[in-house]
């Protein structure tokens, strides 16, 4: 059966009390497609300036790692969605302006914190007991008064064989409208996979027109620290940064389950010729392995 037939591959066990997330917040999740945590239900009241200080050395050039293995993506200087840089492997100069970059499992500070306890819970319900991988582990930046519109889209693949359904995106700077918050449409998950034909799942004008009218968009607007498990198909997209001294800088984990392959290597490499830009990342058919099966 094609994993865009049901929301959600794994029902949750009624007869199992959730420790770190409420039955209440797990209810939310599945209603609205997403759920806010608030930071003390996740992070040590140290830790979010931990990682606000890690990336900045990253995009600086300062942290010892191995830059080689990560994909680090300049943002544009137009806004526009077609010119952002190419998504390729390596730094690409000290500069607070990146928009985005993957493979952060490979930095000791970030992979801590994607193995927190109450993430292997959020994805034991959604995934069961099996091992968990990511998709992706990557950071986003919409630097003061930079950014990108990001359109309409539902985070989803063609060339895996199942659909990763929990995406944790944590807020590292408060974020509103001004400085160009993630907007969602709530229940939009039910929907399945909108747009078929797209390599990942963006929609067509027309398809936004119907799906996403204004009255029903939400704004992310976040604290630092806030949390969002957010379901990998609730539609969802974000603007530019306006303000004139406030990036929006946050972390995304898009988790899955861990026996998840390339099943269509003509549909990845597709994904991949389409743009450098705005197609598959360089070193993308690479999955890390979060937790191993219990």
């Amino acid at each position: 059966r094609h994993m865009a037939d049901e929301p959600c591959r794994k029902r949750p066990r009624k007869d199992s009390a959730s420790k770190l997330i409420s039955i209440e917040q797990w209810e939310r999740f599945d209603q609205d497609g997403y759920v806010i945590l608030e930071p003390d239900q996740v992070l040590a009241s140290d830790k979010l300036q931990e990682l606000l200080n890690r990336i900045d050395d990253i995009m600086l050039g300062k942290a010892e790692l191995d830059y080689s293995k990560l994909m680090m993506q300049l943002d544009s200087e137009t806004g526009r969605y077609e010119d952002i840089g190419e998504q390729t492997l390596g730094h690409k100069g000290s500069t607070l302006s990146y928009r985005k970059i993957q493979n952060l499992e490979q930095d000791p500070v970030f992979r801590d914190y994607v193995s927190l306890p109450i993430f292997e819970e959020a994805c034991r319900r959604i995934y069961g007991d099996g091992s968990i991988s990511a998709f992706r582990i990557m950071f986003f930046n919409k630097p003061a008064s930079k950014g990108t519109h990001l359109p309409w889209h539902q985070d989803r693949w063609q060339h895996l064989d199942k659909d990763p359904l929990l995406t944790v995106y944590t807020a590292l700077d408060p974020s509103s409208t001004v400085n160009g918050c993630v907007q969602v449409i709530p229940g939009s998950h039910k929907l399945g996979i909108v747009n078929q034909d797209h390599h990942s799942s963006f929609l067509t004008a027309e398809q936004a027109q119907k799906h996403c009218l204004e009255e029903k968009i939400v704004n992310l607007e976040l604290k630092g620290g806030q949390v969002v498990l957010l379901h990998n198909w609730t539609i969802h997209r974000s603007g530019v940064n306006s303000s004139k001294d406030m990036a929006r800088r946050a972390f995304s984990v898009n988790y899955m389950d861990g026996r998840t392959q390339i099943a269509n290597s003509d549909k990845f490499n597709d994904g991949l010729r389409v743009s450098k830009s705005t197609g598959y990342a360089e070193g993308a058919n690479y999955f890390a392995m979060i937790f191993p099966g219990r």
